[in-house]
């Protein structure tokens, strides 16, 4: 006999983008620990969507709803989030090393403990976003707006922060060594016990 009642994805592996789409159609919002290998969902509209754990290298995100978004501890290496609405998404802890985040809009997200390595966030919203103790090294922030962020103990080694509005930013104990500011506003930035590009460590 057949079922109607919803199941879950919840680690059953493997999923198309036609089946996630149609189940989230139904009002199905539970999707951790998914595969979605190179998925394309372009202009998807998923808010408040739990893709905690999920397998979703590759993945074409880009100019997609995901306001409140849950993908911590996701494995995004290599997505294409570029235009995409993260506003208040929780990515903690996710892999998104080598992601397009042009232009996204990660204001009030959390990316504490997240792995950002070469990531292109150029002109992204990062407006009152946590990413304390994430991993920037080499990441392209080239005219980012991070207005009171939150980057305690971040790697930022080598990050390129040209023109990027780090006003009223949390840096104490990051590091920025090799990174560069040029005219990068940093009035009202908190450096306490940052390492700065020479190398010398802030007061």
């Amino acid at each position: 006999m057949s079922s109607h009642q919803p199941t879950t994805a919840t680690g059953h592996g493997s999923i198309s983008t036609a089946e996630l789409l149609n189940r989230y159609a139904q009002g199905e919002r539970d999707f951790k620990g998914i595969k979605l290998f190179g998925a394309n969902l372009h202009r998807a509209s998923l808010g408040g969507i739990d893709l905690s754990r999920a397998e979703l290298v590759g993945i074409d995100l880009s100019q997609a709803s995901l306001q409140n978004a849950n993908f911590s501890e996701a494995n995004l290496a290599g997505a294409n989030l570029a235009q995409a609405n993260l506003f208040g998404a929780f990515l903690s802890g996710a892999n998104l090393s080598q992601t397009a985040l042009k232009m996204a809009n990660l204001t009030e997200a959390d990316l504490s403990g997240a792995l950002l390595i070469q990531a292109d966030l150029q002109d992204a919203l990062l407006h009152l976003t946590c990413l304390s103790e994430a991993n920037l090294q080499g990441a392209d922030l080239t005219g980012a707006k991070m207005g009171g962020a939150r980057l305690w103990k971040a790697n930022l080694c080598e990050a390129n922060l040209q023109g990027t509005d780090l006003s009223d930013v949390n840096l104490c104990e990051a590091n920025l060594c090799g990174a560069n500011l040029d005219a990068a506003d940093t009035s009202e930035c908190v450096l306490t016990g940052a390492t700065m590009p020479p190398g010398n460590v802030h007061d």
